[in-house]
Parts: structure tokens; C-alpha cells; sequence
């Protein structure tokens, strides 16, 4: 595609307009799932706000817990029967499991009591256990709660597109593009720092890259970090030759692997019968060494003489905030003779520098530690982000809905026109999959069968049918439609929410609810801004006249029905 040497600063066939033309094509096929990747994971930021508000049977049940919080003697009292309770239920029920997992409270000592283990097939199964008799709580007699994905669902999507291997290596192809295509806009825009400070309004063409140039420097480090941490987290799968010189490449090979990484020194069953010992001074000690309540006591091989027992501990929020690594402590003991075999302390990890570097890379990634404040610049900056590839892809059908050269002979009005409606479907329609996708959390019958996955139906069928509106509307329209179904899904989520469960903003507020309170508040503020698109789109023709002639060819100029229907249906 050429390109005019103004442009670019160098003539035909140089190296940056090489690498504007490379910029341009790499930007526009990736950007759409790279806007997808990163507005969603800009959620994900606030998983847990987001399941919050996506439960609310929890609220009462979380609201009565904290205040029924015992002493410090009635907790330890407390630990010390759920730790019988649920050794009693897996000794009657699953005494040949290979695995028995104890969670017996929370960080404050109350709350569920559940158990787990390695069933028949390999799977990872539980069972909640009622922790004033020890038995198992019947699912029939629970309180019913709304089975969700809840903020989970953007994490998912975000990494891996709800579609496991495949998905994981999709995002990662678009990865490596984002890093091609902002190493050539950088080389291309070379006065991309001193147009940071510039913005022109009302120019078309030139305001749009002017914003697509702001919003990229603003956040250039941050999406260059977030790109390659995000590679360098998968890079077990991305890169899997060494794991397959040194383990194999079939699955045991893998499961070998992964039990070297995460469980050192793990040992062999000996085949010699020996009971389980009582855990609580193993518990108590492990506690000590670690410095933090327990959260799970996990038994590697129970009843055979080498058992091992792990006492793992609970976070501390303040702590997390303090330190690289998001490990918590672990003491690990012999059950035959209540040894210490492995000692880690909170933040530590195991296996040297290489497994801590994996960790602080992770974290980095997943903004694991500085608390709400860093969370907060990670979700600035993923909307700036988010923004960059949402103004590049506006501006390039800008800059080629009437100069374009013929570029896919006589199907290229075709291929633009097709551009222009993904754009439209891709940017405003996954709004609308976003906040439907909470819609549908509070419309689907709390009994619904495998409900999580029809909200997950919900999501993606809102996303389609905003693809086939935009081919079926005149691009002008299709903006405009879809920026005012989001503005009333966002604008309505708080009343909605009032409708099904009776719980409104105001009370939240009141309470100190601050996770369900944020959920609507951000919502209003998409709500509103989505207004505000509409209303920058149907200025009056009046006031468009006097702009200059590139923004009359603008998406947002052109938005009367007749002018939409006569030129953009074609």
C-alpha cells in the first residue's frame, strides 16, 4: 500500500514505510481480537468485585460471618474439631483416595469447612461439610445460589478464549503480532512524542491519529510489559522442547513434569499400611513456622507409612501488597515421624531463581501484589489500551473509506465494507456481550441446569447477533444503534439488578459494599459516556458544514439516515 512520504518521512520503498505498511495491516487483522484480549482482561482486573456482585445469595451469608467472628480460644477450639471432622469424613468415605485435602476455615477461623480429593478417574472432586456436625451438607438443603462464571469468565476469555489449548495459542499468535506492531508504530510515527502533546480537534483524519498516538505513548510500557509477561507465563507451552528432551512429550510425561515443578521431592508410596496421625500439632506447628493461619492441610498418600503432610497458609492482604511473589507459606511433614521435610516461607518459591522468576512474572501480569492502588493503574492503563486499538482500527477505515487504491481489485469496496462492520461489532459489540453477560446473571432462573454456560451463551450470542447487525446496517447506523443499546444495558444494570434481588446502589453504598457498588458505578460511567458518543454522532448537519472536509467523510459525520442509506449500503 503506498504511502505519501509526509506521512511516513521517507519515499517509496524505505525502511519506515515499510514498516508503516507493516504497522497498518499487522495492527488492523490483530487489533480486533487484541481489543477483545485486552478490554477483557482489563476486567479481569477486578475478578473478585465482579463475582461479587454476581452472587449476591453470598452477601447475607458473608455480612452474618463476619459478625460472628470468636476469640482467639474459640477459634483454635474451632480448628481443632473441623481438622476431626474432616478426617473422620475421609477415612468413611474415600479411605483409598490417593490424596485427602482439608480446608478447615478462613483466614479469620470460621467459614466453610470443605474436604477434597483425587477420585476414581483422576478428578479433583469435593464435598462441603457442615462445621457444627461434621457432616456432609446435602446439596438439596443448601440456599440456592446462582451458579456463575462471575469475573472468572473474563479471565478465561482473556488468555484463552473460553476454547482451552487452542484458544491459549490464538492469543499468543496476536501477542507476538501486538509486539511487531508496536515496534513498527513506533519507528513509523516519528514524531509520535511530540504529537503526544498535541491534539486537534474537529480535523477527521488527524484527530483520530492524534488520539490513537496519545493514548499509545501513555501506556507504551505498560502494554509492552503486559504483552510479554503474558507470552512469558505460557512459555512451558509455547516453547515445550526442553520439557520434552528431559521428561517426553506424552501425558505422563507432562504429569511428571508438573509434579517436579510444584512438588519437589515428592516421595513413593512405600506399600506399608500406617494410620493417619492426628493433625493438629502438625497443624499448629506448621502454623508457627510459616507465621500465618492455616488454609489447607493437604495428605499426599494417607495411610501408607510415606505419607506426607502439607500445612499451607492464608495470605494476608497487607502482606501481598509487600511482597514480588504471591506464594503463601508451606511447612511439609512426615507423617510417620512428624519430621520437617520442606519449609517455605510466604513469598518464597521452589525450584531457585528460574521458578521466582516465573512467579514475579505472573505477578506482574496478574497485578498479584500493591493492593487496589496498583489494580487501579492496571485498569487505567488497560482502557487507554484498549482505546489505542480501538481509534487505530477507526482510523484506518478513516483514512481509506474514499481514498482507498483498488488494494483487492474489485472486491476491495466489498472488503472495506466488511472491515468497517466488524469494527463497528468488534469495538461497540463486545460492550454489549460484556454488560449482557451480567444481564443474564440476573435473568436466568437461579435452577437453571448448567446455567454458568448459558451465560456464557448469552455473552457470545449478544457478540454474533452485534456482527450481523453491523453487515446488515449501513455503518453510520450500525454505530449508532449498538452505542445506544449499551448505553441503556449499562444504564439499566443498576435497576435490573433492584428488580431480581432487591439490593440497590444506595444500600450498597450505606454498607460499605464496595465491590457491588463499583460493578454499578462503572457501569453508569460506560452508560454515560456511550450517551455522550451518541450525542457527539448526531450533531446537526449545521454544525458539521463548518468542519473541515475529512471529517464530513468521518464515522461519526455521517450519521443521517438518508446521507447512511444512499452511500454505505452499496
Amino acid at each position: 500500500m503506498a504511502q505519501s512520504k509526509n506521512e511516513f518521512g521517507a519515499g517509496k520503498g524505505s525502511f519506515r514505510q515499510a514498516q508503516a505498511w507493516l504497522h497498518t495491516w499487522c495492527g488492523l487483522w490483530f487489533s480486533w481480537l487484541l481489543y477483545a484480549v485486552f478490554l477483557t482482561g482489563t476486567l479481569a482486573v477486578f475478578e473478585e468485585p465482579i463475582t461479587h456482585w454476581m452472587t449476591p445469595e453470598h452477601h447475607a451469608h458473608e455480612q452474618a460471618e463476619a459478625l460472628s467472628a470468636g476469640s482467639a480460644q474459640e477459634v483454635e477450639s474451632s480448628l481443632s474439631q473441623r481438622l476431626q471432622w474432616g478426617m473422620a469424613y475421609m477415612k468413611r468415605q474415600h479411605p483409598g483416595a490417593g490424596m485427602w485435602e482439608l480446608w478447615p476455615a478462613d483466614v479469620q477461623g470460621g467459614g466453610d469447612l470443605r474436604v477434597y480429593w483425587f477420585d476414581a478417574n483422576g478428578q479433583y472432586a469435593a464435598v462441603q461439610l457442615d462445621p457444627k456436625s461434621g457432616n456432609a451438607v446435602d446439596a438439596a438443603d443448601a440456599p440456592k445460589v446462582r451458579q456463575t462464571e462471575g469475573g472468572h469468565h473474563f479471565v478465561d476469555f482473556h488468555y484463552q478464549l473460553h476454547a482451552g489449548q487452542v484458544g491459549l495459542w490464538i492469543v499468543g499468535i496476536a501477542a507476538l503480532a501486538m509486539f511487531v506492531a508496536l515496534v513498527s508504530g513506533v519507528i513509523t510515527h516519528r514524531r509520535i512524542f511530540k504529537d503526544f502533546f498535541t491534539f486537534r480537534s474537529s480535523k477527521g483524519q488527524r484527530s483520530w491519529l492524534d488520539m490513537h498516538n496519545a493514548v499509545a505513548v501513555l501506556t507504551l510500557p505498560f502494554q509492552f510489559m503486559i504483552a510479554y509477561t503474558g507470552i512469558a507465563i505460557s512459555c512451558s507451552t509455547f516453547m515445550p522442547a526442553g520439557i520434552a528432551a528431559y521428561y517426553g512429550s506424552s501425558a505422563e510425561a507432562l504429569k511428571s513434569f508438573q509434579v517436579a515443578l510444584n512438588e519437589p521431592g515428592k516421595p513413593q508410596r512405600s506399600g506399608q499400611p500406617m494410620p493417619v496421625p492426628d493433625l493438629e500439632p502438625l497443624v499448629l506447628r506448621g502454623q508457627e513456622l510459616i507465621g500465618q493461619p492455616v488454609r489447607a492441610v493437604v495428605i499426599d498418600y494417607p495411610g501408607d507409612a510415606a505419607a506426607r503432610v502439607g500445612v499451607y497458609g492464608w495470605n494476608a492482604a497487607d502482606d501481598l501488597n509487600k511482597r514480588l511473589s504471591s506464594t503463601s507459606g508451606m511447612a511439609m511433614f512426615s507423617a510417620a515421624t512428624g519430621e520437617l521435610q520442606q519449609l517455605r516461607l510466604p513469598g518464597d518459591v521452589s525450584g531457585g531463581a528460574a521458578s521466582l522468576t516465573q512467579s514475579v512474572i505472573g505477578g506482574l501480569h496478574m497485578a498479584t501484589y500493591g493492593g487496589f492502588p496498583l489494580k487501579w493503574v492496571y485498569f487505567v492503563c488497560g482502557l487507554a489500551g484498549s482505546a489505542m486499538m480501538a481509534t487505530g482500527a477507526i482510523l484506518f477505515m478513516v483514512k481509506r473509506r474514499s481514498k482507498h487504491q483498488g488494494e483487492f481489485g474489485a472486491s476491495t469496496s466489498t472488503v472495506y465494507r466488511m472491515i468497517e462492520a466488524v469494527n463497528v461489532a468488534a469495538i461497540v459489540g463486545l460492550g454489549i456481550a460484556c454488560v449482557g453477560f451480567l444481564w443474564a446473571n440476573r435473568l436466568l432462573p437461579i435452577e437453571l441446569s448448567q446455567r454458568s454456560r448459558w451465560e456464557l451463551v448469552a455473552f457470545f450470542a449478544l457478540w454474533i447477533l452485534a456482527l450481523l447487525h453491523a453487515l446488515l446496517r449501513s455503518p453510520p447506523i450500525a454505530w449508532r444503534d449498538q452505542m445506544t443499546a449499551l448505553a441503556v444495558l449499562c444504564l439499566l444494570l443498576p435497576v435490573l439488578n433492584f428488580l431480581t434481588t432487591g439490593d440497590h446502589l444506595v444500600a450498597y453504598l450505606l454498607e460499605g459494599d464496595w465491590e457491588s457498588a463499583g460493578v454499578e458505578l462503572f457501569a453508569i460511567v460506560v452508560g454515560v459516556a456511550a450517551v455522550a458518543a451518541l450525542a457527539w454522532m448526531r450533531r446537526p448537519k449545521a454544525v458539521r458544514k463548518k468542519m473541515p472536509r475529512e471529517v464530513s467523510k468521518d464515522l461519526s459525520a455521517v450519521v443521517d439516515a438518508d446521507a447512511a442509506k444512499q452511500g454505505s449500503l452499496s
